[in-house]
């Protein structure tokens, strides 16, 4: 079986997001050793599940990036834009991208369905609500939390909808020059 895997930008205080989508607290000037952590995430997948608000940002800004030569991340858009991606959306019709389809129904049945599929694991970039879903529903297999060096005291966070404990398994934790902290976790299950 597939894993879902979810990679996600947070805060210490554990938003993805300031309280209107805000994301200045972002570190974007990765050292190396992350961008490696990344490429290395990244080739074990082959899928890309997204909710339809971060779709609507995500699939043309890499779309772009892909068709920029000079672009220093034009590699990461190509991958991007060539993986193919689901999006789950409960208000669009078609799909408005390439080498992307629409998932509208039941979400745990979407994904174990994905999950079930031949192939490379499947990552999960969010939004918000689509993420804390993903989590509600004990869908994830591995956690990659990036804790950004900031702390923003409001906003959208991913844990709030849980509705009895979830217990983690520390699978490392590591830090990167450029101050970003790597959680991976795997949930305990029984």
């Amino acid at each position: 079986m597939r894993k879902l895997k979810l990679q996600v930008q947070m805060t210490v205080d554990g938003y993805i997001a300031g309280p209107n989508s805000e994301m200045d607290w972002v570190t974007f000037n990765w050292d190396d050793e992350l961008k490696e952590y990344v490429t290395e995430l990244t080739e074990s997948m082959d899928q890309i599940v997204l909710g339809r608000k971060l779709a609507q940002g995500f699939i043309p800004h890499w779309a772009a990036v892909a068709q920029n030569p000079v672009h220093e991340e034009q590699s990461a858009g190509v991958k991007f834009t060539d993986t193919p991606k689901v999006v789950f959306s409960k208000t669009l019709n078609e799909s408005e991208w390439d080498n992307t389809v629409l998932a509208k129904g039941d979400l745990v049945e979407e994904i174990n369905q994905l999950k079930n599929q031949e192939g490379s694991d499947i990552i999960a970039y969010g939004g918000a609500t689509f993420v804390s879903n993903l989590i509600k529903h004990n869908l994830i297999d591995e956690y990659h939390l990036f804790v950004n060096p900031a702390a923003i005291g409001s906003g959208m966070p991913i844990f709030q909808n849980l509705d009895s404990k979830r217990n983690l398994k520390l699978v490392k934790a590591v830090p990167f020059a450029c101050g970003i902290v790597v959680l991976n976790y795997e949930p305990k299950r029984d």
